[in-house]
């Protein structure tokens, strides 16, 4: 019974995090960031990369303004470094990220996520991604977004607030034309947008040759002429008689704040909040229990990168392993002619040996601060957990079958149930032992690996060692009691027409 409460509170995520020796900062940036703003603060994240003892080299690449993808996400630019081999540093990747990202945060007027690559590829920047999606309007559901956000920061678990992709904070100048005042100006329309768009688009009008080379010419007026309002409205247009009027002659420019971009998932509005916590399962979970109480009627919440395969994928295991019980009860139902025999080896074998896993994913440290737990020598449950469950109900059923088919076989042999499970269990107990002891010295070699790719095999192999190693101790006297309780009587007693006893075996 315990190990369903056991499964439930084991914190769960995709796959462990790996030390890679690797990590990387993404540089968020103001909507209307300067390149020498970009590059005052790339320099002060260099340093801080800089100052690890560990870092054997750094690598930075910040974005130009204009750049797409850095105007519309709000990226300045990416910056990390590659630490040192495991035998060359005292700290695990996962201490030193803790350490950058304090230090970053100590930098005035900079915001940047810190953290390490996904463990399995496809992942995205952060673990935990979290989607909004509905048909209300963006500045509605922006609201119940920060709601979440504030949520997720209260709850502790959180390494800095999850990001709202959603940012109302680009700046933009819209030129309002009045036409009445345009056309007492006797200007032409196609001429102003002619000249605007030469002026502020950037579009190329021709192109010139120099020593064989074809080159665009590309008018503009110069970055330190359109820096402000009222410097457009002194921008100059042609008009009657190739006279030049200025802009603020016959228009007005009104600020205004917009978005960077209007997301959009499954055609339907979205919001996506993204960030990190130390147990993926647990930090969806307060932003699901937060959605169900804040979020109206006509909202849903959905997943993508890594949190999308944990929900997703994550709920698939309880139907394999239950697949894999189901299928190995009925080979052992057609081995033994019965349905009591493999029901006694199942029942007195694998929910002792999932006991046994399920305490080194249970006691994984859920807090620094909790007392009774730890993070050596415990795992998540995650897929490399999850195979090592499965894995583990084949192994350990072995135990049962050795026991239970040598006593049927006394049983047939003239000796009573108790008489027949006694000598079982004594003369099965050595290859029982040299079996469980193979293949506890098999895996055990897994929760000493140390270097690239140690969680995954820690985690297998916790699960595997653990459970052999309680579930046979158990097994060993679980399975005799139940095969006196459930098995069938193969040894029958009938008397002959002289009335002495008769052996009969069924």
């Amino acid at each position: 019974v315990m190990i369903v409460p056991m499964y439930m509170f084991s914190p769960s995520e995709l796959a462990p995090v790996e030390d890679q020796g690797f990590m990387f900062g993404i540089i968020n940036s103001a909507a209307n960031a300067t390149a020498d703003q970009k590059s005052h603060y790339g320099r002060a994240v260099e340093q801080v990369f800089l100052s690890q003892p560990e870092r054997e080299l750094t690598f930075q690449l910040l974005f130009s303004p204009s750049e797409p993808f850095s105007a519309a996400q709000g990226v300045g630019g990416f910056s990390g470094m590659v630490v040192k081999p495991w035998n060359q540093r005292e700290r695990s990747m996962r201490e030193i990220n803790l350490d950058v990202q304090a230090k970053m945060a100590a930098i005035p007027g900079l915001q940047v996520f810190a953290g390490m690559p996904p463990a399995l590829p496809g992942g995205s920047n952060f673990p935990i991604e979290f989607v909004i999606t509905s048909t209300d309007d963006p500045v509605n559901m922006l609201q119940y977004a920060e709601q979440l956000q504030l949520k997720a920061m209260e709850s502790g678990i959180y390494y800095f607030p999850p990001e709202i992709d959603l940012k109302y904070d680009q700046p933009e100048s819209e030129i309002i034309i009045d036409y009445d005042k345009v056309a007492a100006l006797g200007l032409n329309n196609a001429q102003v947008g002619a000249d605007l768009s030469a002026s502020l688009g950037g579009n190329y009008v021709n192109r010139f040759n120099i020593d064989g080379r074809a080159y665009k010419v590309i008018p503009q007026i110069s970055r330190s002429q359109r820096l402000t309002p009222e410097q457009l409205g002194e921008i100059y247009v042609t008009g009657p008689q190739n006279q030049l009027v200025p802009l603020n002659t016959f228009a007005t420019i009104e600020n205004k704040t917009v978005p960077r971009t209007l997301n959009r998932f499954q055609q339907l509005n979205s919001i996506k909040l993204s960030g990190m916590t130390a147990q993926l399962d647990a930090g969806l979970q307060i932003l699901e229990d937060a959605a169900q109480e804040i979020l109206p009627p006509g909202y849903n919440i959905d997943y993508t990168g890594e949190s999308r395969q944990l929900r997703t994928e994550g709920g698939k295991f309880l139907p394999a392993l239950g697949l894999a019980v189901l299928m190995i009860f009925l080979v052992l139902a057609v081995q033994f002619n019965s349905f009591r025999e493999p029901f006694v080896i199942l029942l007195g074998s694998v929910p002792l040996a999932m006991f046994g896993a399920l305490v080194f994913t249970v006691l994984k440290l859920p807090n620094p601060d909790m007392p009774y737990w730890t993070d050596g020598w415990t795992t998540t449950m995650n897929i490399y957990a999850q195979v090592g469950l499965v894995t583990l109900v084949g192994l350990i059923a072995k135990n049962g079958i050795l026991i239970v088919e040598f006593a049927n076989v006394m049983q047939e042999h003239g000796k009573d149930k108790l008489t027949a499970i006694k000598e079982a269990s004594l003369t099965r107990f050595r290859p029982v032992l040299m079996t469980s002891v193979a293949t506890i010295a098999g895996h055990f070699p897994l929760t000493l690996v140390e270097g690239p790719g140690a969680a995954a095999r820690n985690s297998i192999g916790l699960v595997l060692v653990g459970g052999m190693a309680i579930g046979t101790i158990f097994t060993l006297f679980v399975v005799p009691s139940l095969y006196m309780l459930i098995a069938r009587q193969h040894h029958v007693e009938t008397r002959d027409s002289t009335g002495e006893v008769a052996h009969a075996v069924s």
